[in-house]
């Protein structure tokens, strides 16, 4: 029985930002003030009293209305205190496999729904293992990745499977994300995530061995193509070895035969997304989730397209070589130590000159197993890691919280939770979500 995402009448508040106070939490606290529809009960929520009521004084207007909640998210009974009062639950505060647990845990139990921003597979496994049929109970929707991680992806293939669908095409066959541009600022956050999942999988075999399966997050494993049957390109991970020399051409070798480095048929160079690694696992959840929608025969991968020009191969070239470095340099004690002297920390954030000038376009291009082909676009002037990030989150949370939806609780994905809601809210906000087919 699909459940209704109507706020709860024995709930005071209908939304509650917890890491309001870090840089992307900011960016959402003050997009929900702008946008919110009046009358929303929203709460800001974090570790400092003094910084909830800098931020409320800073945002102004209805912010300064807001409840400011001071919050432990280590502390459980402060975690399910703060879930029985509200009927979402939306956070910024990473990494989750660090932070997260207590807190998405106590929306699973209380029947509270839950957005959050990783791009941590581990995270994701362990709550979907630990919390799925937890939350289909309570009628919890927990949606991870509601931001640039992965709702571009996930609302992008969804809506190219539903117009092809809808015009009698069939199912989807080799589906590719084209990055054909993209531009803004390095999060802290992303990077403290990366250091935490490579110091799980450098200490665990079992942890190694979910992040390098490519359908590590569906929920119906043994239904999946196995790597014979697949074609989707290998994914990289470092092994145990005892050297540091010998991870390093470990992983730089898996790295370098893996890549998607190479011309597609229209002559275009592509080369590889930093991102596609974890995205790519959260479509192929949602396809599983959604009784394989998709097609059986549904195959995909990310890529970033660097162009016909002369420079282009040098361009692509240089991107592989950037995340072999940062892949192999992750992977070991000592090179990530002075790593962590140069690369961002966490809750810095680009300068407000980067962000205006920030933007994103990718194209999803899909085969049907009619032959035709489709192209999704989904794109928007904003920085996405950051002003476009906070724009997906806060619409998300509102999207949980006001709109009727009719998906099921449990660990869920934007796409399964509330593909075509939250679409139209994001075109609301001046978003490009567009399907055609080729003639």
């Amino acid at each position: 029985m699909a459940q209704s995402s109507t706020p709860a009448t024995d709930r005071d508040l209908d939304l509650v930002l917890v890491g309001a106070t870090g840089f992307v939490g900011r960016l959402t606290a003050q997009h929900l003030q702008a946008a919110a529809p009046k009358g929303v009960r929203i709460a800001l929520a974090g570790r400092s009293r003094e910084k909830l009521d800098a931020l409320a004084a800073e945002i102004g207007g209805r912010a300064t209305d807001w409840e400011r909640i001071v919050i432990d998210v280590s502390d459980p009974a402060a975690c399910a205190d703060l879930a029985a009062r509200t009927t979402v639950v939306v956070t910024t505060v990473g990494p989750y496999v660090r932070y997260g647990h207590e807190l998405v845990k106590a929306c699973a139990v209380a029947g509270t729904h839950y957005a959050d921003l990783t791009g941590e597979t581990l995270f994701v496994r362990e709550t979907a293992e630990g919390l799925h049929e937890v939350a289909r109970a309570s009628g919890a929707r927990i949606v991870n990745s509601c931001g640039f991680d992965s709702v571009p992806s996930d609302l992008g293939v969804w809506l190219t499977a539903e117009q092809a669908r809808s015009d009698g095409a069939g199912e989807l066959t080799e589906t590719t994300l084209y990055v054909r541009s993209l531009r803004g600022g390095l999060s802290g956050g992303t990077i403290d995530s990366m250091r935490e999942q490579a110091k799980a999988t450098r200490a665990s075999a079992g942890a190694r061995k979910v992040v390098a399966d490519p359908y590590g997050l569906s929920p119906d494993r043994a239904n999946e193509p196995t790597s014979q049957e697949r074609e989707d390109r290998p994914e990289p991970q470092p092994d145990e070895g005892s050297s540091l020399l010998g991870t390093v051409r470990s992983v730089a070798g898996k790295v370098a035969s893996a890549l998607p480095v190479g011309r597609d048929e229209t002559g275009r160079w592509t080369g590889p997304f930093v991102m596609a690694s974890y995205n790519t696992r959260v479509v192929r959840r949602s396809n599983a989730l959604l009784g394989w929608a998709y097609g059986r025969g549904f195959r995909y991968q990310e890529v970033t397209d660097f162009g016909d020009s002369w420079t282009a191969p040098l361009k692509a070239g240089g991107m592989t070589a950037g995340l072999l470095g940062l892949m192999a340099g992750m992977s070991t004690g000592p090179t990530r130590a002075v790593l962590d002297k140069v690369l961002p920390e966490p809750g810095e954030g680009p300068s407000e000159e980067t962000q205006r000038t920030g933007r994103f376009r990718l194209e999803v291009v899909a085969g049907t197993t009619s032959g035709a082909t489709y192209r999704t676009t989904v794109a928007a002037k904003k920085d996405p890691g950051y002003s476009g990030t906070a724009v997906m989150l806060g619409q998300a949370g509102l999207c949980l919280a006001l709109d009727e939806l009719s998906s099921e609780g449990g660990v869920i994905t934007p796409a399964v939770a509330m593909a075509l809601p939250l679409t139209e809210r994001l075109r609301a906000q001046d978003f490009t979500l567009e399907t055609t087919r080729d003639d």
